[in-house]
């Protein structure tokens, strides 16, 4: 209690991640600190756990946050346009501090990549509803407007050995030596 006194890792009214939980320094005492979560509960914990243990403070020094909002979606999507409306949504929004601002692919899986928006927020209860609608914004941004670039499960029926060598596909088509993949607007996933 008193290294804790003296170092002041964390004061009241400071917000922390602790134990994977987030929340609120409510009370500290000689022998425990307790945490209101953000759902009320309270977590007591004991002060050496402070002293011994990592955790997040997100506000020792400032309160400003940068907030991540992760999406998977179609190689398809147009992400300049995602980009606008990114910007146009956080542009709008009072919880934005008017700082940061981006969009960008993080990753390619098999079907689908990984696009990460990154907006900043004055304090984490603003940075955490401001992330919320801009989540909701831009999936409402797609479903109306480029459903084609939400993922989907595809299926690709392959002909079987003896299709191959008749040269024929279930379906009656027949296929032509080298350019089957070259289908065009009929590729299966690539139009709404």
């Amino acid at each position: 209690g008193i290294q804790i006194a003296l170092t002041q890792p964390l004061l009241i009214g400071d917000i922390v991640v602790v134990e994977g939980e987030f929340g609120q320094i409510e009370e500290i005492t000689l022998t425990y600190v307790t945490v209101r979560t953000w759902d009320l509960r309270r977590l007591v914990l004991p002060i050496t756990y402070f002293v011994e243990k990592p955790f997040q403070n997100w506000s020792r020094v400032s309160t400003e946050l940068l907030g991540t909002i992760i999406l998977y979606l179609d190689y398809q999507v147009p992400m300049g346009e995602l980009r606008k409306e990114l910007k146009r949504l956080v542009e709008n929004n009072p919880k934005w501090d008017r700082k940061v601002c981006g969009l960008q692919v993080t990753d390619a899986k098999q079907n689908t990549i990984e696009v990460r928006a990154l907006v900043s927020s004055t304090d984490p209860g603003k940075g955490f509803d401001l992330r919320c609608e801009v989540r909701e914004g831009l999936i409402q941004f797609l479903c109306r407007n480029y459903p084609e670039s939400l993922p989907r499960v595809r299926y690709a029926e392959e002909p079987s050995d003896e299709e191959i060598q008749r040269g024929r596909r279930k379906d009656g088509a027949t296929t032509i030596s080298g350019i089957e993949h070259e289908r065009g607007s009929k590729s299966p996933g690539v139009h709404a």
